[in-house]
């Protein structure tokens, strides 16, 4: 099981070939996924409360998540409460489905094993004629998997650069004109997905999901997958300067201000050049293509 369970063939070529950074639609048709992973089996982990509390959250546009306090009784998921949240019009995020679901744990890792990168299983569902999540963007590339229903995908360009774990996130940097002025300007794609469609989401591109039809139910899948980049190999290139002495010598608490300081920098600065140029890539790659199979970076 692989990236085709979510995209046709011509969809995981260009995929894995470029990585595009432009939306795409693609017919999907009918795979082992959709007759694993169902819209009647998704609901069940909604209405049995097999997931956990801290993996869920009830979202309703425009106001922000609710404490897990309005499903949880005792500390444990209340799948009561969930149903009737849902009824009011929340949108039921089950989170970190690869931990839960075996069969999408075989995905994720057969994902991982395919590309070198970790990932993360989300499933949303949404009532008719409502929203969750409004406008925001995330720090990797998301293959959306329709389920079941119709959502409609309203996509902006990034207004950030190549956001990355913390760095460039939504809320981190967000500005108070952003909504305003792509409504008034309105979306550069708007994308109609539908059962047996999946979406190719590039990250950092702004999407605003939200399900039209009144009488329809809506439940996506969004397969997270987390890019490597360069900064991920300058890490993977220090992660054994540890074993060097002179980087575990202690600094001196008057050491960290002022000139002292400064010459602590410098001697670091040197220090790690000197040990990076003396690495040999040939023995540090191993390492590197078992972590990049093996980490899984367990984050919401």
């Amino acid at each position: 099981m692989s990236l085709r369970l979510l995209l046709p063939e011509e969809g995981v070529t260009e995929l894995l070939a470029s990585w595009p950074d432009e939306p795409r639609v693609f017919e999907r048709g009918t795979q082992s996924l959709d007759a694993t992973v169902t819209a009647e089996s998704i609901r069940g982990y909604l209405y049995t409360g097999c997931v956990p509390a801290n993996e869920i959250a009830a979202v309703k546009a425009p106001n922000p998540s609710l404490s897990q306090n309005a499903y949880m009784t005792d500390g444990r998921t209340d799948r009561a409460k969930l149903a009737r949240l849902y009824e009011r019009g929340y949108t039921i995020r089950l989170g970190n489905l690869q931990r839960v679901v075996p069969a999408l744990a075989q995905i994720s890792e057969a994902i991982q094993t395919e590309t070198g990168y970790s990932n993360y299983i989300h499933a949303f569902l949404t009532p008719p004629g409502e929203q969750g999540l409004r406008h925001h963007w995330d720090q990797q590339m998301a293959v959306i998997v329709q389920v079941s229903g119709t959502k409609r995908w309203q996509l902006w360009r990034p207004p950030v650069e190549a956001p990355m774990r913390e760095y460039n996130e939504s809320f981190r940097v967000w500005k108070d004109e952003y909504i305003p002025t792509w409504e008034a300007a309105g979306p550069d794609v708007e994308v109609d997905l539908k059962a047996g469609q999946s979406l190719l989401l590039p990250r950092g591109w702004v999407h605003n999901p939200h399900v039209v039809d009144t009488e329809e139910h809506s439940i996506h899948l969004t397969f997270a997958i987390r890019e490597r980049t360069k900064l991920w190999l300058a890490e993977k290139l220090l992660a054994g300067a540890i074993s060097q002495e002179e980087f575990r010598r202690i600094i001196l608490p008057r050491q960290l201000g002022g000139e002292g300081l400064m010459e602590q920098l410098g001697e670091a600065r040197e220090a790690l050049v000197k040990y990076v140029q003396g690495l040999d890539l040939s023995e540090v790659a191993p390492t590197v293509i078992k972590d990049a199979l093996t980490e899984l970076e367990y984050k919401t």
